[in-house]
């Protein structure tokens, strides 16, 4: 979508690339309380990518040495995007807090492809399983 108002793409990617590095050290520390911070900051995103802190960084001092996006995005995919990593991430944060380790292990790397693929090869799952469920509502209109 391009549009003034929407998120220049390159936002969301950066912000996958540190959440990448986040869920590689949760996977080694076996942190339930890092997963949790990561937890917070997905449920600022689902409400505005924009505002959280990576979002934040991204604006201020990373976008201002770019040049402007070639065009802009719709930021609902994002925010669903942030909605399903804060579901996986509340996951691994009851796994590992409650001693289920296996269980936050398996979430954590589940979350930690999805921000792989999207950091590093602009594949935003959780953006293509929105835009999958809005076509299969339109077709179901």
């Amino acid at each position: 979508m391009t549009s003034v108002n929407g998120l220049d793409p390159r936002g969301p990617r950066f912000a996958a690339v540190i959440t990448t590095a986040v869920f590689v050290v949760v996977l080694l520390t076996g942190s339930g309380w890092l997963a949790l911070a990561q937890g917070v900051i997905f449920a600022i995103g689902a409400y505005d990518p924009r505002r959280t802190p990576y979002g934040l960084l991204y604006r201020y001092l990373v976008a201002p040495r770019l040049a402007p996006p070639a065009e802009r995005e719709d930021p609902a995919p994002v925010r669903f995007a942030q909605a399903v990593g804060l579901v996986f991430t509340l996951v691994t944060v009851a796994g590992y807090l409650s001693g289920a380790t296996v269980l936050g292990v398996v979430f954590a790397a589940f979350a930690l492809v999805a921000a792989f693929l999207n950091g590093f090869f602009g594949l935003c799952l959780g953006c293509e399983a929105y835009l999958l469920i809005q076509r299969i509502r339109a077709r179901a209109a």
